[in-house]
């Protein structure tokens, strides 16, 4: 107990002796730290990111996106290795001790005797007082003086380290769960079926609540939605498949219930009205070949949409040959649904496929493109935020 109570104090003396070095500038900063903690976080964030760029490039997005972001957390901690991150944590420190001895104060108060209370309080101001200097050295002192004063008086009411960081990760994963099961869930894109709109390496958060609120870890061929609505014709959607309900698929909504849908030489009619198209010119990409196993270079043609006044990008072979075409009758509760890369997508057009898809199985509306990996950088960074037409 005094070894470890000891090696505290230490530590302590030196977080000191560094944030007062801080208050004097960096150079007096890195003198008394030296630059090891900056060149390893440096050096780490390299190795990293450079593994990670190469996962992207041979299309492992699982593992790649998780080096992304450890490389991004990496960075992130350079701040702690600078005299104004050391400076900026002792100012942030004393004011989450303020935060706290105050809220402490205010539910003990009547346990304390008069001068007690005072005692505390006075600690309290001195913080306040100590961060309007914008020193990080008079911070560090008037909140070991504080935390003194909160363990000499409030002791009985103060929650140990470890139930503080317990509490506060448990109430930012209830958050995070409560969030993705009501409101938005990510999800990646594992194929080119959506191509031009949404590429493979693209992640999507979805937004839940757009068609009615699903009762999680419900069975949706027994349970419906709260407030269950059709989805717009031409919103592009996340949805279970019936006969593989652990399946997410994304697609476009093209017929809704009771429309007729035609399909001619890639053209699509809706209730006998074509849906105008209009050319762009070629558009080239990748494909990644199940038969080579290797990358194939792919050029079609691009078009503009107008489905019902919905206008969106598609892309047709050139060759007629892996045209689809046919006629169906939306059912009752049922969407029809086609992805916009319209040769290469596994949709309601495919017989034996995931056919019409009833509305208590689609997950939600595709709202942004929160970040795309793919590409010579490994990000496409133009795609960061980039709304789901």
């Amino acid at each position: 107990m005094a070894v470890d109570q000891g090696k505290a104090t230490a530590q302590a003396r030196k977080e000191a002796e560094l944030v007062a070095a801080a208050d004097k500038g960096p150079r007096a900063y890195y003198q008394a730290a030296g630059y090891s903690r900056m060149l390893g976080i440096i050096g780490g964030a390299v190795v990293v990111a450079a593994f990670a760029q190469y996962r992207l490039r041979h299309q492992d997005y699982l593992i790649g996106s998780l080096a992304v972001f450890f490389a991004v957390f990496i960075v992130s901690m350079i701040g702690s290795a600078t005299h104004w991150g050391v400076r900026s944590r002792a100012r942030s420190e004393a004011r989450a001790l303020r935060r706290s001895g105050a809220r402490l104060l205010r539910r003990n108060a009547g346990k304390l005797k008069p001068e007690a209370a005072s005692e505390v309080e006075q600690s309290i101001e001195g913080v306040s007082t100590a961060l309007a200097t914008g020193g990080g050295m008079a911070a560090v002192e008037a909140r070991t003086r504080l935390d003194q004063s909160l363990e000499k008086h409030l002791s009985f009411a103060r929650k140990s380290a470890a139930r503080e960081y317990t509490e506060s990760i448990g109430g930012a994963i209830l958050v995070a769960l409560l969030l993705r099961a009501f409101i938005f869930e990510p999800f990646h894109i594992p194929s080119g079926s959506m191509i031009p709109t949404l590429l493979v390496g693209d992640f999507i958060f979805v937004n839940k609540m757009s068609y009615g609120l699903r009762v999680p870890f419900s069975d949706p061929a027994t349970v419906h939605k709260i407030g269950e609505k059709a989805p717009g014709r031409g919103d592009v959607v996340v949805f279970m498949v019936p006969q593989h309900p652990e399946v997410d698929y994304v697609k476009r909504v093209i017929g809704l219930p009771g429309d007729r849908i035609d399909v001619k030489e890639n053209v699509v009619f809706v209730n006998g009205v074509e849906q105008a198209r209009t050319p762009v010119g070629d558009y080239n990409y990748t494909e990644h070949s199940e038969y080579s196993d290797g990358d194939v270079q792919v050029t079609s043609s691009e078009f503009i949409e107008d489905l019902g006044g919905h206008k969106h990008p598609i892309i047709v072979r050139k060759d007629p040959a892996y045209s689809r075409s046919g006629s169906w009758i939306v059912g009752p509760g049922r969407a029809f649904m086609m992805g916009d890369n319209r040769d290469n997508s596994a949709d309601s057009r495919v017989e034996g496929g995931i056919g019409e898809i009833p509305f208590s199985y689609i997950k939600g509306r595709a709202s942004i493109i929160w970040i795309s990996f793919g590409g010579s950088m490994g990000i496409r960074f133009e795609r960061l935020f980039h709304g789901v037409n």
